[in-house]
């Protein structure tokens, strides 16, 4: 369908109307000093702070759940370190109730033959030094071994001509455990260097 041709005459301004202003046009407002929000307002300056504070939020946010989650996980631990030890205790006392036992067992013999009880106490000392082996801390009461200050503690120094020097010539006092995982040091005497 063909377009009709339009007048071109109504492009045109009227005589009747004013002439558009020449000369000093009013001076554009300071920025920041903006009578009302233009059209770019959500992205102007009131944006941004909305945006900063949103992101404020979101990062308060999320630092008061980690911090929550760190409160958890200590309480957690704390309660898992608590029944662990509890559980160790228990497996260590059930595993010296044989020792009572067998105390109470020579004690009751005693008054029938006093030769037994000696054995009886050596049988149960040795059951006691096992079940503290099984646990990871071995005896040491050996003599004639050099002196070693992380496994010895030296409360007697003796001059033993049979003995090479800074060598443990008696242990008063066993010890139990090796290095870190060390109950306590044998207490010995050494021999003197001369």
């Amino acid at each position: 369908m063909p377009i009709p041709p339009q007048d071109r005459s109504s492009d045109l301004p009227p005589e009747a109307a004013a002439p558009p202003p020449q000369g000093d046009l009013p001076e554009p407002a300071p920025p920041g000093t903006e009578a009302g929000p233009g059209p770019d307002a959500a992205t102007g300056p009131a944006g941004a702070e909305d945006e900063y504070a949103a992101a404020l939020k979101e990062v308060e946010d999320r630092w008061r759940r980690a911090l929550a989650d760190l409160d958890n996980l200590r309480k957690r631990h704390a309660r898992e370190l608590d029944r662990e030890r509890g559980a160790e205790r228990a497996r260590t006392a059930a595993a010296l109730l044989p020792v009572i036992d067998n105390l109470e067992l020579a004690l009751s013999h005693a008054a029938s033959d006093p030769g037994a009880i000696v054995e009886g106490v050596r049988a149960v000392r040795d059951q006691a030094v096992s079940i503290l082996e099984r646990l990871g801390y071995e005896r040491h009461a050996e003599t004639g071994v050099p002196f070693d200050p992380s496994r010895h503690e030296v409360v007697g120094v003796v001059q033993d001509p049979d003995a090479e020097p800074n060598t443990v010539t008696q242990v008063l006092r066993p010890g139990y455990g090796e290095a870190e995982r060390q109950l306590r040091p044998a207490a010995v005497t050494v021999a003197k260097r001369e």
